[in-house]
C-alpha cells in the first residue's frame, strides 16, 4: 500500500499513475471531496493521516507548505510504524527541510525532500523533473521507488537540504520569466502592438537557448569582451522606460533592473558585458 497525503493537482496525478501501475494506493486530503473523487479509480480514501499511513509501504506527502507538511506529519504520527519512509514533494524551505530530516530521523521515522518541476500531467504521466539530497543510503533505497514516478530523477548528492534550494531557486527563475513576459506585453501595449505581435516575435526569436552561455559568462566573470555593452543595453532601457511613460502605462521589472544597472555604470562598468551587473553576487568557486 502506498499512501498520498494531499490530493491537489498534484497529488491525485500520483495517486492515479500508481494506481495505473498496479499499486494499491490510499489517499487523505484536507478537503475530502477531492479525495473521494478518486474512488471510482480504485483508489482509497482514509478519514484521517493517521489512518491513511498505517501499514503503507511509503507515504508520499504532496501539499503547500512547511506549516502544511508539519500540520500533516503530526496528525499522521500515530499511525507512522518505526523505519516508516516518508517522501515530501512540497516547495519548501531549506530550513525546513533540515529540521524535519533531523526531527523524525529521531522518532525512527525516514524523511525525505523530494520537490519535483513538475505539473499535473506530468504526474500523471511520470514525466518532469524530481530532485532528491542526503543521506546515501536513504537515496539509494529511494531512488527505484522514484524513479519510475518521473521521467527524471536527479541526486543533488549529500545536502540534506540541496533539493529544497533548487527547487527555490528554480522557481524563481520561472517567476523572472513571467515578471519578463508581463513588461513584454505592456511595453507592447504602450507602441499599441499586441499579444500575438509578441508571440510572433517569439516565434522567430528564442533567447532560451542563450541562457546557459551567458549565466557561464557571469560564472566566469568574463565582462572585459562583451557582447551587448551595458551602456547601451542601459540606453535601450531608456527608450523602453519611455515608450510606456508616453503611453501611461507601467512597468514593473524594468525599473528596478535599470537602477542596478545605472549601479553598475556609477562603479565605471558602462563598457563592460551588461551581465557585470551580477558582478557583487558571484562567489569565488
Amino acid at each position: 500500500m502506498i499512501t498520498i497525503l494531499g490530493t491537489g493537482l498534484l497529488g491525485s496525478g500520483f495517486a492515479r499513475a500508481l494506481r495505473k501501475k498496479g499499486e494499491d494506493v490510499r489517499v487523505w486530503n484536507r478537503t475530502a471531496a477531492r479525495a473521494r473523487a478518486l474512488e471510482h479509480e480504485g483508489i482509497s480514501v482514509a478519514d484521517s493521516p493517521a489512518d491513511a499511513v498505517r501499514g503503507a509501504s511509503r507515504v508520499h506527502i504532496v501539499v503547500s507548505d512547511d506549516a502544511a507538511v508539519d500540520g500533516v506529519l503530526a496528525q499522521a504520527a500515530p499511525g507512522l510504524a518505526k523505519g516508516a519512509l516518508v517522501i515530501d514533494h512540497s516547495t519548501t524551505s531549506t530550513a525546513g527541510a533540515r529540521t524535519r530530516t533531523r526531527d523524525w530521523e529521531s522518532r525512527g521515522i525516514t524523511y525525505l525532500h523530494a520537490p519535483v518541476f513538475m505539473g499535473p500531467q506530468n504526474a500523471l504521466e511520470s514525466t518532469g523533473l524530481m530532485m532528491v539530497s542526503g543521506d546515501r543510503d536513504v537515496i539509494a533505497k529511494a531512488t527505484p521507488l522514484l524513479a519510475p514516478m518521473t521521467g527524471k530523477l536527479i541526486d543533488l548528492g549529500e545536502r540534506i537540504d540541496a533539493a529544497a534550494g533548487y527547487k527555490l531557486i528554480g522557481n524563481l527563475l520561472l517567476m523572472a520569466i513571467t515578471a519578463g513576459f508581463t513588461d513584454m506585453l505592456a511595453l507592447a501595449k504602450s507602441m499599441s502592438m499586441t499579444g500575438a505581435d509578441v508571440a510572433a516575435l517569439l516565434g522567430h526569436f528564442n533567447p532560451g537557448v542563450s541562457l546557459p552561455g551567458r549565466f557561464k559568462r557571469m560564472m566566469d566573470a568574463d565582462y572585459a569582451n562583451p557582447s551587448w555593452e551595458l551602456a547601451m543595453a542601459r540606453k535601450d532601457a531608456r527608450l523602453m522606460q519611455a515608450e510606456a511613460d508616453r503611453a501611461g502605462v507601467e512597468l514593473t521589472m524594468l525599473p528596478e533592473f535599470a537602477k542596478l544597472m545605472d549601479a553598475a555604470i556609477s562603479q565605471g562598468d558602462g563598457n563592460a558585458d551588461w551581465t557585470v551587473v551580477a558582478k557583487h553576487l558571484i562567489s569565488t568557486r
